[in-house]
């Protein structure tokens, strides 16, 4: 059966809104690894590979920074370059996640400091290291709520006692208590 020829410019225009939605609706950063936005300028995640790269700059993203080590399994090789290549800043903190201390906290709160406006990813291989050092630096320096920022953390991973103790340690160098009326942790001691 032939289409009128309303019918098929119809059809065709359709085709053409599908063909230029479907790589919008694609490109959004949350199809990357436990990825969390928690604001406007600031998203944490797992490992993103190359294309979540790409999708991570056309929404705007200016600067990436890993917390995690380069020859992890799951590392994205040459991430560095792919980023650079990309226009945006690359920042590598490696952060051994049995033994994270609070130097390394306070180098990346210097980084984010620095250009608080930046759009952000700070993320590691699933989003355990960085949702724990955003829960810190949201607390710290964004004046998030802890019972907020432990929820959004623990939707990821319930630290171990290692990073539970890092947080700890954190908030108490920076003057913020780790209690509050819901937050269940686990005794670092």
């Amino acid at each position: 059966m032939f289409l009128m020829r309303n019918d098929r410019y119809r059809f065709l225009v359709t085709i053409v809104a599908l063909m230029v939605a479907l790589p919008v609706a694609a490109q959004s950063p949350d199809t990357i690894s436990n990825y969390r936005q928690y604001s406007a300028l600031y998203s944490s995640s797992g490992q993103p590979h190359e294309a979540q790269l790409e999708t991570l700059q056309k929404n705007g993203f200016e600067r990436v920074i890993y917390l995690a080590y380069s020859d992890q399994e799951s590392a994205l090789e040459s991430e560095d370059r792919i980023v650079k290549d990309l226009g945006m800043e690359y920042v590598h903190i490696p952060v051994e996640f049995a033994a994270p201390n609070s130097s390394e906290f306070d180098i990346f709160a210097a980084i984010m400091r620095q250009a608080p406006d930046k759009k952000t990813l700070l993320h590691c291989q699933v989003n355990y290291r960085a949702s724990a050092f955003s829960l810190l630096y949201r607390v710290i320096y964004l004046n998030v709520p802890l019972a907020d920022a432990k929820e959004d953390m623990n939707s990821v991973w319930t630290p171990n006692k290692i990073w539970t103790q890092l947080i700890f340690d954190v908030l108490q160098e920076n003057g913020k208590s780790p209690f509050c009326d819901v937050c269940d942790w686990e005794s670092p001691q």
